[in-house]
């Protein structure tokens, strides 16, 4: 069953609801409750203190740079991940980021053998705009992004299209967003900043390394 609704206001135009949302150009999916409040903060403490954590130095505009957040790179052997100019060799699979890829697959039917995590410790550490178009990816990748932790905003910004609005989802402890077809050659997508007194937020975007 889908329950969507749009809201407008000055700046993004809100999209919640739960099953395929109105947004054009490519198929996103909203799970709000993908995992239950109990087991998503279960999931979310033991990988704060686990995984881990480093911060990647990112090639931007010519220069190197510390990403503002931390991150950590998991999955199958030769699951190699380049992006912004650094080169990604995948860490042996958790445990727990096993189980929650065996629940992505029941819940799907896709497989991933792959997982990019981000660790926001504040509301300053944020995402900038970006597409998740790799080459290692494929041309039209399917993106599982499970959200731990407080919610943030998530913002969508068509490449091409001027006439469409930016669009916001709140990303909900323990949600799920699947994002497939032309998703990532038609948007880009970002996690702003927020002054907001916000507790932590782990982020992890389960992916499919081609030829690995």
């Amino acid at each position: 069953m889908q329950r969507l609704s749009q809201s407008h206001r000055a700046g993004p135009r809100q999209v919640s609801g739960e099953g395929y949302l109105p947004i054009e150009d490519g198929r996103f999916e909203y799970w709000p409750e993908f995992l239950a409040s109990v087991e998503a903060s279960h999931y979310c403490q033991t990988l704060i203190k686990k995984v881990s954590w480093h911060t990647p130095r990112v090639h931007l505009y010519g220069r190197w740079v510390n990403s503002p957040r931390r991150a950590a790179w998991y999955g199958d052997s030769g699951a190699v991940y380049q992006y912004s100019g650094s080169v990604n060799q995948p860490l042996p699979w958790l445990a727990e980021l096993k189980e929650l890829g065996e629940r992505l697959t029941d819940f799907s039917g896709l497989s991933f053998n792959s997982v990019l995590l981000n660790y926001y410790r504040t509301g300053s550490q944020s995402m900038g705009w970006h597409s998740d178009n790799e080459r290692e990816l494929g041309s039209v990748p399917t993106i599982a992004s499970i959200s731990l932790g407080s919610p943030r905003r998530f913002l969508l910004r068509h490449r091409r299209r001027k006439d469409l609005p930016t669009h916001e989802i709140v990303l909900e402890h323990g949600s799920l967003l699947l994002m497939s077809g032309e998703s990532q050659t038609a948007w880009r997508h970002s996690v702003p900043k927020t002054t907001r007194l916000v507790a932590p937020r782990v982020n992890l975007t389960f992916r499919q390394i081609q030829g690995s």
